[in-house]
């Protein structure tokens, strides 16, 4: 599967006022990443803080819930998410021609983002 076919079959499940109105859409993808996001981390805590075996199986799962909420907001706001991804290769390309540089990292020029 593509990245583009996941999206496609991805907004099968979507409410479609997240589609038709774009504020909602906007809305939903927000909150979804950081709801999702917010699972990812507090699996993460339970393994390194609080002696939990780390369930993969679990996290992979909500991994795939952040990347649902990634592909409503790049149907949301008109993009493929190929076309997000190589965006963001292009600027890490940009931002570390090399491979990633600590320096580089804490002084970046101005405009990158």
């Amino acid at each position: 599967m593509t990245i583009n076919e996941y999206q496609k079959e991805a907004m099968r499940s979507v409410n479609l006022e997240s589609l038709n109105d774009r504020a909602k859409g906007l809305s939903n993808t927000g909150l979804g990443i950081t709801g999702e996001a917010g699972e990812v981390a507090d699996l993460i805590k339970k393994h390194l803080h609080h002696g939990h075996e780390l369930d993969k199986e679990h996290l992979a799962k909500e991994l795939g819930d952040v990347a649902w909420y990634l592909a409503l907001g790049a149907t949301v706001i008109g993009y493929e998410l190929e076309d997000i991804l190589q965006m963001n290769v292009n600027k890490l390309r940009k931002r570390y021609p090399d491979g990633f540089d600590a320096q580089k990292s804490q002084h970046r020029e101005k405009g990158d983002e």
